[in-house]
């Protein structure tokens, strides 16, 4: 089994940054591809980074790179989501979530666990 727990969302201005955090434990997260998703209100869940056990490769939904980056510290258990140019329609929940598979395909990346969610909300 494995928890997750995301913190550092918030209220932000159009065009600014927030930096994201997962703490993983229950597994070795040294081994895990690790992702994140978010859910507007109203709106399905949809994928938006993922990245490598060893933090060598990731992916990004197409409407988000360049903005969105996704990075690891594996000494802290820990995977980031620094989010710049924020844009109102960036508002969502963000959840990270990890596959129970070690074997993963990060351009098709689905999470089989998941954390409790934080709030991002970027005001116009």
């Amino acid at each position: 089994q494995v928890q997750l727990a995301e913190s550092g969302g918030g209220l932000v201005q159009t065009g600014g940054s927030l930096r994201l955090s997962c703490v993983a434990s229950g597994r070795t997260f040294s081994r895990i591809a690790m992702g994140w998703f978010r859910q507007a209100p109203g709106k399905e869940r949809e994928f938006v980074a993922a990245i490598s056990w060893s933090g060598g490769s990731t992916s990004y939904a197409d409407s988000l790179k360049g903005r969105f980056t996704i990075s690891r510290n594996n000494a802290k258990n820990t995977v980031y989501l620094q989010m710049n140019s924020l844009k109102p329609e960036d508002t969502a929940v963000y959840y990270c979530a990890t596959p129970d598979s070690l074997t993963v395909n990060l351009n098709a990346f689905r999470g089989d666990y998941w954390g409790q969610g934080t709030q991002v909300t970027v005001s116009s």
